[in-house]
């Protein structure tokens, strides 16, 4: 298969490094190259960059470590919100990096990323994950106490079509949030459909993926945006000597 959008040299790249989960970046220029709309993320490996960064961001931003050995940024305090001047950036930087290695080792840090600020929205949660019987299966929810308490969740096989997706959302337990209730701001329901159909087609077109954890999708009344994303390789078996 021709990789004219690059995702395939993403991959490969990762795969060479001996690791499986991609970074946030790593992660968001695979699904931008897919065609997916992400936050504009900058990659940032010291205060200086990081500075550069926020400035062609524009104030406010968001900055987050970037290290494959960290999934839950949160958890080691490795996130930032709301910056708005040079000086909280590099605050941010030094705070996050120092935090960062008391958690991991220094060379599996590669730096932060800097990302635009957003206004707060609906939050969806999109996954993809392998199931043993009927390969990549697609699932879509409202964030926190819907999924984690509630378990409040729909599935389809990959890849997904436009009936599938509407459907997906619709018969979550939560979607009349999504279609204003209550007072809520509707959301753009055209736009999460566009994204749970990319999203299912990249395990069907990239065998190398195994997962896809899409675990903050904003989702406003004419838009929508992944604003954290990991993507998982699939494991590689070692050829055994004969």
């Amino acid at each position: 298969m021709s990789d004219e959008n690059g995702i395939s040299e993403i991959l490969d790249s990762v795969s060479e490094e001996g690791r499986r989960t991609l970074t946030e970046y790593e992660s968001k220029q695979a699904l931008s190259n897919w065609d997916v709309s992400v936050t504009e993320t900058i990659f940032a490996e010291n205060k200086l960059e990081a500075v550069d960064a926020a400035r062609e961001l524009k104030y406010p931003v968001v900055m987050k470590i970037s290290s494959p050995e960290i999934t839950d940024k949160s958890s080691i305090d490795g996130v930032r919100v709301g910056l708005t001047s040079e000086i909280e950036v590099r605050q941010a930087f030094g705070d996050i990096m120092a935090s960062a290695r008391t958690n991991v080792e220094k060379e599996n840090i590669q730096g932060v990323v800097v990302q635009q600020y957003v206004p707060e929205a609906t939050e969806v949660v999109i996954e993809v994950k392998p199931d043993p019987s009927f390969g990549p299966t697609v699932m879509f929810g409202l964030s926190g106490l819907w999924i984690e308490v509630l378990e409040d969740k729909s599935f389809r096989l990959a890849p997904v079509s436009e009936e599938d997706a509407r459907e997906m959302i619709k018969e979550i337990d939560g979607s009349p949030i999504l279609f204003g209730a209550q007072g809520a701001t509707p959301a753009d329901i055209g736009a999460l459909v566009d994204i749970i159909q990319k999203i299912s087609e990249l395990p069907v077109e990239y065998e190398q993926i195994s997962e896809l954890y899409l675990d903050s999708v904003f989702a406003f009344e004419d838009s929508a945006s992944v604003i954290d994303a990991q993507i998982v390789l699939s494991e590689i078996e070692e050829k055994k000597e004969e």
